[in-house]
């Protein structure tokens, strides 16, 4: 698999593990190339951000429902590579992705979930990330360029179709009014996150500003 790996890689494994007899693929839908076509439904595979894909969800959302596949990496095996495509090392990334890192993305379109026509299933995974050595990128890497992901396993996923599932990942032991602190400390994740999934429970009015405490602004759950 790695020999091949690609930027399309992890896009298309995962396009065919959802594929359906009878899906049309890559079919033409009002305009738009949709990656699966079903009677009832299209589905869209995004592994990258969710800003590109905006005015085509709000379009096809008027008339279609859509569903948004959103790849999450719970493990990443790291594959050093030279350039004729010979592997040179193999080691397991520390990090492990989670269904909040969802909120990193779905920043662009934080609103997005208020449609019914629209849904997401986050799937949790196992990949493989090919890199190539390029002097003078990547300097966080010291060189180590990433070219391609590809799916090893589905380890679970887990549907969102209202702004209410969102909500529900946030901590369930939190204070009446909470901090986005509260929440990086309950959930075990990082203070950004946990920004970000305030950010898009505000815009869908999950959750609504009550005040400050000092520097912090404190928040409740909404209804």
């Amino acid at each position: 698999m790695i020999g091949t790996l690609n930027e399309g890689s992890l896009h298309a494994a995962l396009k065919q593990w959802y594929a359906a007899p009878g899906d049309l693929v890559e079919h033409p839908v009002d305009g738009y190339v949709v990656d699966l076509v079903r009677d009832d439904l299209l589905i869209e595979v995004q592994t990258g951000g969710f800003a590109p894909l905006r005015a085509k969800l709000e379009d096809l959302t008027q008339r279609h429902r859509v569903r948004l596949v959103v790849p999450i990496a719970h493990t990443r095996n790291i594959i050093r590579m030279s350039d004729e495509g010979d592997r040179l090392s193999r080691r397991r990334s520390p990090k492990h992705g989670r269904y909040e890192d969802l909120f990193a993305r779905l920043v662009s379109i934080p609103t997005m979930i208020e449609c019914e026509a629209f849904e997401m299933d986050v799937v949790l995974t196992v990949e493989e990330e090919a890199r190539v050595h390029r002097p003078g990128e990547a300097w966080r890497r010291k060189g180590w360029v990433a070219i391609g992901r590809a799916l090893v396993d589905v380890v679970e996923n887990r549907e969102f179709r209202t702004p209410a599932d969102l909500a529900g990942l946030l901590p369930a032991r939190l204070p009446p009014t909470f901090s986005t602190a509260n929440i990086a400390g309950s959930a075990g994740i990082s203070r950004r996150v946990a920004q970000q999934m305030v950010y898009c429970l505000r815009a869908t009015g999950m959750v609504q500003l009550v005040g400050t405490e000092g520097n912090a602004r404190l928040y409740r759950r909404s209804g």
